[in-house]
């Protein structure tokens, strides 16, 4: 029999569909459990068992995706060489990977309202796999292409869904930080990433390694069979979608508001532009820089991967500090900050003097932290602007147009690469970071917003 007073009941737990706050059912300590935001731990404490598991199955799954992403520009110096390529056709591969993910990722999120989350982060895990693998077999620059295409459908769903499954199961106290949590992993999937680069490169040639790179994709295979065994849909959130009959539609998330219901069309808009502000700014730097310290610096590849450390070791720490100011700070106000610091850093990383390669050392770590503190809160940003019914349509469309036209930027810097250098034309980047700070006017502010 619990000892705990009614009147302390709401400290102990969530109304909201999906929380498990692990408040009493792990330590069965009642009113004696210390309470679930203590702690830097406190978001995990929170979850509740059902939600770890879906916790580990979304990290697995982003950062082997980011395993799979990276293993092209990694590449892309090999590959140029390989197919003869200039530097426009290099960055097109890349952007057309980005921009099949946006209709990749719209249709993982409505599969997600319509047939549960765990199942659409199944079948995203397996499709970008099987055509990581497949760009090994690639025989010419046009298959290449389609392969690394069809990737994009995979890539672009992942993120959407398992961000969608852990944020119904977090807490709204501690949602910042666990979304923050996952987001890390992308840098786990792009350390792993490095390492193979570095070990493959050294003892292959480079003919051969661009394709051993891709083969390793095979690796998500192994998380599907677990993640179909351990990881299911946070119970009541799952309940509360299936009794809404307009699931999974775009109409809704299009619909202007009317004076009676407010409408989804103006938080659409919005999410966009800021999706397509970050991602256009990050993955300028992700595409390119692996080339800028080989090309323009002169980097060995036991160099750039030396370089890349400092650079991803930024960037994980940069995911938890981020996820940990979302919620202090809130959504709106650490994304603005890490907009502009992002922007200061990319032109002060561009303009280093040939020779300070120490230099150049040093900056790659605070470049890594504020490119990936901003993608801290975006996980549970868009989840609370969008409600349980259209959750993964909202957020898987979003998201992913905005990395879709945020595409534009690394194709760009590809093709004034060849005038400007690698590192001149990188200072594009930057106006992407600019573009998320004016879109951050349009949106209102969600922490400690319930998910319903």
């Amino acid at each position: 029999m619990s000892t705990t007073p009614p009147s302390r009941a709401p400290s102990s737990t969530d109304p909201r569909p999906g929380v498990h706050t692990g408040t009493g059912t792990d330590t069965g300590a009642g009113a004696a459990a210390p309470p679930a935001d203590d702690g830097p731990l406190a978001f995990w404490r929170a979850l509740g068992p059902r939600g770890r598991r879906a916790f580990g199955g979304a990290f697995g799954g982003y950062a082997l995706d980011s395993y799979d992403y990276f293993t092209l520009p990694l590449s892309m110096v090999a590959l140029a060489a390989y197919f003869d390529l200039d530097s426009g056709q290099t960055g097109l591969i890349t952007t057309v990977t980005l921009v099949v993910s946006a209709v990749g990722g719209a249709v993982a999120g409505v599969v997600a309202d319509r047939i549960g989350r765990v199942k659409a982060l199944l079948i995203t895990v397996v499709t970008y796999a099987v055509f990581t693998v497949a760009c090994g077999f690639a025989p010419s620059y046009e298959t290449l292409l389609l392969f690394r295409a069809l990737q994009g459908l995979g890539f672009g769903g992942e993120w959407a869904v398992g961000a969608i499954l852990v944020a119904e199961y977090a807490s709204a106290r501690h949602r910042g930080r666990t979304l923050g949590a996952i987001q890390s992993s992308w840098a786990v999937g792009w350390g792993l990433s490095v390492v193979v680069y570095t070990l493959v490169f050294s003892f292959a040639g480079d003919d051969l390694a661009w394709r051993v790179m891709f083969w390793t994709g095979a690796l998500p295979a192994l998380l599907v069979l677990w993640v179909r065994s351990r990881v299911h849909d946070a119970p009541e959130a799952a309940a509360a979608r299936r009794e809404n009959k307009g699931k999974g539609s775009f109409a809704a998330i299009f619909r202007p508001g009317t004076a009676r219901e407010p409408g989804l069309l103006r938080t659409t808009v919005f999410a966009g532009l800021l999706s397509t502000g970050v991602q256009g700014g990050y993955y300028t730097l992700a595409t390119w820089v692996p080339t800028y310290l080989k090309s323009d610096r002169g980097l060995s590849v036991v160099g750039t991967g030396s370089y890349l450390t400092f650079l991803i070791s930024g960037a994980f720490i940069g995911y938890l500090t981020g996820g940990y100011l979302t919620d202090r700070l809130g959504r709106r106000r650490n994304i603005w900050l890490f907009s502009v610091l992002s922007a200061v850093c990319v032109l002060a990383y561009t303009h280093i003097p040939d020779g300070a390669n120490t230099l150049l050392l040093i900056l790659g770590f605070p470049l890594g932290f504020c490119m990936s503190a901003i993608f801290s809160g975006f996980g549970s940003y868009l989840s609370e602007l969008y409600p349980t019914a259209v959750r993964g349509a909202g957020q898987g469309f979003t998201y992913n147009t905005g990395r879709a036209v945020g595409a534009v930027f690394p194709t760009l810097v590809g093709y004034l690469a060849d005038s400007w250098g690698v590192g001149g034309a990188l200072v594009f980047g930057a106006l992407g970071y600019g573009l998320a700070a004016l879109a951050l006017l349009g949106l209102p502010e969600t922490r400690g917003k319930e998910l319903r």
